[in-house]
């Protein structure tokens, strides 16, 4: 997230991280954080409000516990800028029961391993999920996150608007699964190919 409160980003479904990851670090890309696991958990108010609004409430876990709320998507010639308010809370489990207590649910659970990168201002995750893998390029203008992911010779067309809840519904209803939480142990066993994603891969 930059420092005006706004996040500016453009997703790819990708199927060889190890070479992107190859060609940030002959960019001479800085790695600001090794791969680590996240859990993630979003709620909602009971009447699904924040989600028919596009917003989300998100807290999540990795190597600190951050509570973050994303506002309705603007999406730009593939590029979505949202608002975005996050900040690092002392205690996961209490700030979990403090959102319950307000009157939150949990909706949606899900883990994935990201890898964080820094280049020119701008940031570049590769997010290892159970359905596949991704690389999210954040950064100030539409520019240049587009000229990063021709650096990284990424076919732009192939720019992916939904969320990853959004794709794990698209999974669900592609393989017939019963399984609500997008888990690595759940998807063990299942080979998700990007049809069922409903997606194209953006390194091919």
């Amino acid at each position: 997230m930059s420092d005006s409160g706004q996040e500016t980003e453009a997703k790819f479904y990708v199927r060889d991280l190890e070479r992107i990851k190859k060609a940030l670090e002959n960019l001479r890309a800085h790695l600001g954080q090794a791969r680590v696991l996240e859990l993630n958990l979003r709620f909602d108010l009971p009447d699904a409000s924040l989600r028919a609004q596009g917003r989300v409430l998100r807290l999540r876990r990795d190597t600190e516990a951050r509570l973050t709320y994303k506002g309705g998507n603007k999406n730009t010639k593939g590029v979505l800028s949202r608002e975005e308010i996050e900040f690092v809370v002392g205690d996961f489990v209490k700030a979990k029961k403090l959102l319950e207590a307000l009157g939150y649910q949990q909706t949606f659970y899900y883990e994935k391993y990201r890898t964080t990168y820094e280049l020119d201002k701008t940031l570049i995750m590769l997010d290892e999920l159970p359905y596949g893998n991704f690389l999210e390029i954040e950064g100030e203008t539409e520019e240049t996150i587009q000229a990063l992911s021709e650096k990284l010779d990424l076919n732009w067309d192939a720019t992916i608007e939904r969320s990853y809840s959004a794709l794990f519904e698209q999974v669900q209803k592609s393989l017939n699964l019963s399984f609500l939480d997008l888990s690595f142990e759940n998807f063990a066993g299942i080979k998700v190919e990007a049809t069922h994603l409903g997606v194209h891969a953006a390194d091919e």
